[in-house]
């Protein structure tokens, strides 16, 4: 495994109207080549709506990506050939609780950065946040 290096996030690429959403992730750091539970904590909902769904992209060279499955959610894994490319989970999550959403992922061996785009949605508002893993190595 690498060296430890920062996890950085970096909160951007607004989607919709819902712009008080909000998705991070943790932990505050992360090796280039390592297993890694990542989590994506939503904070609360969309301007008084509930959280209906959160898609996250799994970046290039990522060799593994599995969810955390969650009582009451659906779940799907999208893919290109062998890759995972998107975990989605479905359900509902009121506006005013929090949860987090877990995938273990192996990291590329590479140096980052390395960005997970996210999106949360609130019924038909969407919102998109671009987490990113800087510099790990």
């Amino acid at each position: 495994m690498g060296v430890l290096r920062p996890l950085t996030l970096v909160a951007g690429l607004a989607l919709g109207t819902a712009a008080s959403a909000h998705v991070s992730l943790q932990p505050a750091t992360a090796g280039a080549g390592a297993y890694q539970v990542l989590r994506f904590g939503v904070g609360h909902g969309c301007d008084g709506q509930a959280t209906t769904a959160l898609r996250i992209e799994i970046p290039a060279g990522t060799s593994v990506a599995r969810p955390q499955p969650k009582p009451g959610w659906t779940l799907s894994v999208e893919r290109a050939g062998e890759a995972v490319t998107a975990i989605v989970w479905r359900g509902e999550l009121p506006a005013d609780q929090f949860d987090e959403f877990l995938i273990l992922a192996k990291l590329p061996s590479g140096e980052g950065p390395l960005a997970f785009p996210a999106i949360q949605a609130c019924g038909e508002a969407q919102t998109g946040w671009v987490e990113v893993l800087k510099d790990f190595r």
